[in-house]
């Protein structure tokens, strides 16, 4: 299994438009973050995690014949705000694209691409079929993939399992009976924002705590602000099983 992150920053990216701080400035392409969205791979099966507004320029950074499905983690616009770009692989492959989502994702993605389900679509629309995500694995291709149910302040956010590999992003709080779902990992990706404390994000203190609870072999971070600090000033603080995801980072298990 291959894993690229193909965007690790905030909703607004890295640099932040108009932003004069050392990291918006900084000339390290690791510092420069787009919204936070991975590519899982298999040899016979390609997954999209979520889909934000970058999501062209990721798919042109980083190009794979076809997408199997995506899974989206939850409604914000920086997850499925580049949804319409996803309309070469339904024109190539000729079929409605696959998504799993929870409830409140599924909505917004029937408000937000209200054209994708017409019954008379226009021939330009790409067109999608919306699968409701629930608390119990499922298998795509014959690979088993285990939900994992968080919340991201006062709205559920899912993460998901594949083997020895989960990645959860834009979580503040998961219960005791989920972060079992995370034992035993090789790899574990977890968003953690900057220092501080968030309403609804890991603070890098708290990333680092439930990190060090489940006990992944390794960690990368991702959904990173700019307050959090440059690349290299960071990665030396940080456990030696734990990393700063980056942008084109490319995993495998």
């Amino acid at each position: 299994m291959q894993i690229i992150l193909t965007g690790t920053g905030t909703s607004q990216g890295v640099p932040v438009i108009n932003c004069k701080c050392e990291v918006c400035r900084s000339e390290n392409t690791y510092d420069k973050r787009l919204r936070t969205s991975a590519i899982v791979k298999f040899q016979d099966t390609t997954l999209l995690i979520d889909a934000g507004p970058d999501l062209r320029q990721q798919l042109l950074a980083h190009p794979v014949e076809r997408i199997d499905a995506i899974l989206i983690t939850h409604p914000h616009h920086d997850h499925i705000g580049g949804m319409d770009d996803l309309r070469p692989f339904f024109f190539r492959q000729k079929k409605p694209l696959d998504i799993y989502a929870g409830e409140e994702t599924r909505k917004a993605i029937q408000k937000k691409y209200y054209y994708a389900f017409d019954e008379n679509p226009y021939p330009g629309a790409p067109q999608f079929n919306l699968i409701q995500l629930e608390n119990r694995a499922f298998t795509i291709n014959n690979h088993q993939i285990l939900p994992i149910y968080a919340w991201h302040g006062k709205m559920p956010v899912w993460g998901f399992r594949f083997g020895n590999f989960a990645y959860l992003t834009d979580i503040k709080e998961i219960s005791e009976e989920e972060q079992a779902k995370l034992q035993n990992l090789d790899v574990l990706v977890l968003s953690a924002l900057h220092h501080k404390k968030h309403h609804s994000h890991l603070s890098l203190s708290e990333a680092l705590a439930l990190i060090k609870k489940v006990n992944p072999a390794k960690a990368y971070l991702t959904h990173i602000s700019h307050e959090m600090g440059k690349y290299e000033k960071i990665k030396k603080i940080l456990p030696k099983n734990v990393f700063l995801g980056y942008d084109g980072l490319e995993i495998k298990t």
